[in-house]
């Protein structure tokens, strides 16, 4: 079948993307459903940083790709040998596949998938199929087994979590990366504990999950940090108590300040080395600093090796927000519809397919948090 879509063909194009067009948006071809796969019309897919890193060259994947992780839609049809799934259902796709039979899934920890981790990084679906090709590129190679920004996409049932009806496109993308990221590594990376303290670096998607997440888990002091102050009012809104910006004050000391010597949990959503050196240090003794974002493979940062034993301080990755899909996202669902996860207010726009080299062009620019391509 034919299908709109948007295509990577090269990493690196220069800003602004209005004008480089690094994404094609074409009629592609895709091969239905085999046996195993899924189709899968989308109602909403988000663009996100770990897109644009892609784009931008900092996470290097096989090109050309169809990019698109964050997304939601309604299956439309099923291979003969899927279960669970039937057309109709309402899904969620997750970017890293779970295939349930690697010591990570069976140990809980599917965000650690050694099958899914592969094949992401390979651009194939979790099966070893590439499902997409074009006149301009031929075969094309799939993004974390999703591939959302097309109008039609062919997946397995490792990469989706069926949800209930009822939730608009625009809200119900969000929690397949911004939000399961987010709240994720609050509530099962860290276990924040109410009365405890938070920082939260970097406010795009995931670091306004994790501020909400922050507050739903009854924090007593969040303090959220960026360097883009537009972005102040909305933190306020999803949970912080104090902001400061990373540009006009020392960050560290003013948390130190705020919290009589350093929070018990510094989130670092930014992706920047940089912000991982800062966030460790506006820790307490015994704190805890969680990596959220994904800096450039050959970023490293470095923090005084005694601390680590003399203060007892923790340093943790939180990939997926350590989630179980299957399990979190109904969850967090749950949690925004009786009010205790404002998910709404990370919605920025609606756009067409069209214009989303414009989109990435605000994203990089931080002037908008998620904006959803829609196909209606």
């Amino acid at each position: 079948m034919k299908t709109l879509a948007a295509t990577l063909y090269r990493m690196e194009s220069a800003e602004p993307y209005s004008q480089s067009k690094p994404l094609i948006v074409e009629e592609v071809e895709l091969r239905g459903p085999d046996a195993d796969e899924v189709l899968v019309e989308i109602t909403g897919a988000g663009l996100c940083h770990s897109d644009l890193s892609v784009i931008n060259g900092s996470r290097p994947r096989p090109m050309p790709m169809l990019l698109g992780h964050e997304a939601t839609g309604i299956v439309r049809e099923t291979g003969k040998s899927v279960r669970g799934l039937a057309a109709g259902d309402c899904v969620l796709f997750t970017f890293i596949p779970m295939c349930g039979k690697c010591e990570y899934c069976i140990g809980g920890r599917p965000a650690l998938c050694e099958n899914g981790s592969r094949s992401n990084s390979n651009g194939t679906l979790i099966n070893g199929a590439k499902k997409f090709s074009s006149e301009r590129g031929g075969t094309l190679f799939h993004h974390c087994g999703v591939s959302a920004f097309s109008q039609f996409t062919v997946t397995t049932p490792e990469s989706l979590v069926k949800i209930e009806p009822g939730l608009p496109p625009d809200i119900a993308a969000l929690f397949g990366c911004a939000v399961v990221t987010g709240v994720g590594a609050v509530l099962n990376t860290a276990k924040v504990q109410p009365g405890e303290s938070v920082a939260v670096f970097g406010l795009g998607g995931v670091g306004l999950s994790a501020v909400m997440g922050a507050a739903a888990a009854g924090a007593g002091t969040i303090i959220a940090v960026d360097r883009i102050e537009s972005k102040f009012p909305l933190a306020m809104q999803t949970g912080a108590t104090h902001v400061l910006h990373s540009g006009s004050v020392n960050v560290v000391q003013a948390i130190r300040d705020l919290t009589h010597g350093g929070v018990d949990y510094a989130f670092e959503s930014a992706g920047s080395a940089d912000a991982m050196a800062e966030a460790f240090h506006a820790t307490r003794r015994g704190g805890t600093t969680v990596t959220i974002g994904l800096p450039h493979p050959q970023r490293n940062f470095s923090v005084p090796a005694v601390s680590i034993t003399a203060e007892e301080r923790i340093v943790r990755g939180s990939y997926m927000g350590s989630c179980v899909p299957s399990r979190d996202m109904p969850k967090y669902i749950d949690l925004f519809r009786a009010g205790k996860l404002p998910v709404d207010r990370l919605f920025s726009r609606t756009l067409r397919l069209e214009e989303i080299n414009e989109g990435f062009d605000a994203l990089a620019r931080g002037e908008v948090v998620r904006q959803i391509i829609r196909f209606d």
